[in-house]
């Protein structure tokens, strides 16, 4: 089962899935699965892998990119050590013309994870080189994009999916649904590249008739969706002519 969801358990199975979603004109973001490291050495050992991933990606021409989570980096360790790795392979994104996404995980870490991209992408050179995730459920969001997009920072928008308290995060879905169609119309507006991360045929039709009403070109943003689900949405966006990127997980760790 878990075949369908997940690329594989090595670098190479991750990477012959990306060719073939590039190949049906599709876009790739990778990720090597792990978070809650516990030393030091697991830290720079996922670091490792993202290192090759980069260094293949820019080999093997792919449209492709990584997406990293600050606590596989050991950010419940040591901030040092998760600011210097995320750094690290910001720096190596750069140099080759590439993009790290850094994920979202849960709210004890959302501050922490925000300082930590707004002072790397202001390095010299790291600009448009390094995104954040932001989730529509917390009610902080719509704060953190507007200081986000005034850095020109790009954003993958998604729902959430973290248990969090009703003291800082809608409850209900339709507040979470509303709430993730305001923040996205910001996104779309702010004339920075970023990510509409949804399987929700309700938020992708407020998204592309927002793009409509207010001429948005369809490849100024991109939608995103997971490996192995919707897979026909995947091809029907593509066929209206939007930039569609696969997020694909692959390793061990996923059971």
């Amino acid at each position: 089962m878990s075949s369908r969801f997940v690329a594989g358990l090595h670098v190479e199975e991750a990477l012959q899935v990306a060719e073939e979603i590039n190949r049906q004109g599709m876009a790739v973001t990778l990720d090597s699965l792990g978070e809650n490291i516990s030393t030091a050495d697991e830290a720079h050992r996922a670091a490792a892998i993202y290192h090759r991933l980069l260094d293949e990606i820019s080999a093997r021409g792919l449209n492709a990119n990584v997406s990293v989570k600050l606590t596989q980096m050991g950010l419940e360790l040591s901030e040092p050590l998760a600011h210097e790795i995320a750094a690290s392979l910001v720096q190596h994104a750069v140099d080759a013309n590439s993009f790290v996404r850094i994920d979202m995980e849960g709210s004890p870490l959302t501050q922490a994870t925000i300082d930590l991209v707004r002072e790397i992408h202001a390095r010299l050179g790291c600009s448009g080189h390094v995104g954040i995730v932001i989730q529509a459920y917390l009610f902080r969001s719509a704060s953190a994009i507007d200081q986000l997009t005034r850095d020109g920072i790009r954003i993958r928008l998604c729902k959430g999916a973290y248990k969090e308290p009703p003291s800082i995060a809608f409850a209900e879905k339709r507040d979470v649904d509303a709430n993730y169609i305001r923040l996205m119309q910001t996104l779309l507006s702010s004339g920075i590249y970023h990510g509409i991360a949804t399987h929700d045929e309700a938020m992708i039709a407020a998204t592309t008739q927002f793009a409509a009403e207010h001429n948005i070109a369809r490849n100024s943003f991109e939608f995103q969706m997971l490996y192995g689900i919707r897979r026909d949405l995947q091809t029907r966006l593509v066929q209206q002519g939007y930039r569609m990127r696969v997020y694909v997980p692959f390793g061990s760790e996923w059971y």
